[in-house]
């Protein structure tokens, strides 16, 4: 089953990851082959869980700030920022136009 040239697209936006290569798109495969098969589970009666950790006890404890205010020290570090905010830089990798992407897919 090949995926869908819009699931690639989005995929790569979320994961800022170069699916234009055939390497890429057969690993890509791979693990929606691998996901799919979650669907044959039978879940049928399985409550679902809070957490992983339900077998343990877990202790809350007060959330006591003992140090902050320190917003302008912080963004001292930023390369680029709007008002109180960090910007982050845009993807690691150029992503190619989605009629780019429609080529390199029916090539493969």
């Amino acid at each position: 089953q090949k995926a869908a040239v819009e699931v690639l697209d989005h995929l790569e936006h979320l994961a800022l990851v170069d699916f234009r290569d055939a390497e890429g798109v057969e690993r890509l495969q791979k693990a929606i082959q691998f996901a799919e098969q979650l669907h044959e589970v039978n879940t049928d009666g399985v409550e679902p869980m809070d957490s992983v950790l339900e077998d343990r006890c877990l202790y809350l404890r007060e959330d006591d700030v003992t140090e902050g205010n320190c917003t302008n020290e912080l963004l001292k570090n930023a390369r680029e920022k709007v008002e109180e905010y960090f910007v982050a830089p845009p993807g690691n990798i150029p992503l190619p136009k989605l009629e780019e992407r429609e080529t390199f897919l029916q090539g493969s």
